[in-house]
């Protein structure tokens, strides 16, 4: 069987090799750092010998169906906790919950979202209206990613209020990316494919273990047609006119077969320089983590969305006492220092849970990916390379070609399959 050679160690090059392995090709890996999983894994919390920490919160919908099949495939589907309610969370500790209940999609939120406490009469009924306007254009209006997400709202006259309690928490939180700066295409995938799908796609998944483990040693053994090469990095990729002949490798050439550049798109575009891939076009948008561990619980909730303030989701680590707060889009902590990200932090997690003002803060530490996605902005997805390029026997994958997806879990993990499957369709000529 062919050889196959990935350049990228993230979950597009991963899914890749899985479904290359299955398929019976023998695959080598090359990923230049230490770990595998690129922007979604864990390392060692750098004050602890025991303290595993994710680089930031990363939680999938069930309807990514190919990030599950990944996972099934890995045999790891078992380490991810489904939750089907979501918490929202207002300055001062009042409480909604919107679950799924007995009704068909789109309406199986409906019981719980007539009880919603953050939204008023009002705003509920603009955004019902809202909602089923959706349904429409996502049909008939193919100007979509020609527009922000927030000019879809504004010409729904949507309340600004009702702007920042719903549809900034639950899109900005999906998609990376602020609503005047966000495709409404991506924002209406977002509510189509996910929340409104139905109580199985709209079910938040939530690894009950490190990110690394998911696709740790253990994982691979049943692949033994899998080498994987960490901290090796593919240098330059040897062009003929039709066709790559080999990659370099520190001093000396490797060959296949064919080959899969799942690299950043950066990266991607400094390698492979003949494709002109428009890196610069494509933007980038941070996501910080703060993770906060306290002497005492200050929650039993498992997660939870927090209304009006800088932060924008809670997840509950362990116990109570480990606490992990996402702001995504977070442009506005960038340049803040370390000490200034938690000193917001923990002012305003008083404010929306009250025994954090009385628990001692043990340790702290912060994240920021300043590359964590792509700037999911209107016409980018014209840009975005497929899978297939000029040379025949080189393929792309990554979050950034087109997968029909903002910079997810899963887009990445559907472009790897893509380029598993155009290798087997080459292969079979």
């Amino acid at each position: 069987m062919s050889d196959v050679i990935i350049a990228g160690g993230g979950l597009a090059g991963l899914a890749a090799a899985v479904r290359l392995a299955d398929a019976g090709f023998q695959v080598h890996l090359f990923e230049e750092r230490g770990f595998l999983g690129g922007r979604a894994t864990s390392y060692p919390y750098p004050h602890s010998e025991t303290e595993v920490i994710d680089n930031c919160q990363h939680i999938l919908l069930g309807c990514c169906e190919q990030l599950l099949d990944f996972y099934e495939r890995l045999g790891v589907a078992g380490k991810v906790r489904f939750h089907d309610r979501y918490y929202f969370l207002e300055p001062g500790g009042r409480l909604s919950t919107l679950k799924s209940g007995l009704l068909p999609a789109p309406l199986h939120f409906a019981g719980s979202f007539a009880s919603l406490k953050f939204l008023t009469a009002g705003e509920k009924f603009a955004l019902a209206c809202a909602l089923a306007r959706m349904r429409r254009d996502r049909r008939t209006r193919d100007e979509l990613d020609q527009i922000t997400m927030r000019e879809w709202l504004d010409s729904q006259r949507q309340p600004g209020r009702l702007i920042e309690r719903f549809w900034k928490p639950v899109l900005v939180s999906a998609v990376n990316e602020d609503l005047d700066r966000m495709a409404a295409s991506h924002g209406f995938q977002v509510l189509k494919t996910g929340m409104l799908g139905g109580p199985r796609d709209s079910a938040m998944g939530v690894p009950s273990v490190p990110l690394g483990e998911l696709y740790g040693a253990g994982a691979w053994r049943r692949y033994s047609n899998v080498t994987i090469h960490l901290q090796t990095s593919v240098s330059e990729v040897l062009l003929d006119e039709n066709e790559v002949r080999g990659v370099r490798i520190g001093d000396r050439v490797e060959r296949a077969d064919y080959y899969v550049s799942a690299l950043p798109v950066d990266r991607a575009s400094a390698l492979l320089a003949p494709l002109r891939i428009p890196a610069a076009e494509f933007g980038q948008s941070p996501i910080t983590g703060i993770h906060l561990w306290f002497d005492r619980p200050v929650t039993d909730l498992p997660h939870a969305v927090l209304l009006d303030g800088t932060l924008h989701w809670m997840f509950n680590k362990r116990e109570g006492r480990y606490l992990l707060v996402v702001v995504s889009a977070s442009r506005g902590l960038v340049d803040k220092s370390r000490a200034e990200v938690i000193e917001t932090a923990l002012r305003e997690l008083g404010a929306y849970l009250p025994a954090v003002r009385e628990a001692r803060l043990e340790k702290a530490h912060v994240v920021k990916e300043t590359k964590a996605t792509f700037s999911a902005r209107p016409g980018l997805d014209a840009l975005r390379p497929g899978t297939q390029t000029r040379y025949r026997n080189l393929f792309l994958a990554g979050d950034w070609t087109r997968t029909g997806w903002p910079a997810t879990m899963e887009g990445a993990v559907r472009s790897g399959y893509s380029a598993a499957e155009a290798i087997s369709h080459a292969a079979s000529l």
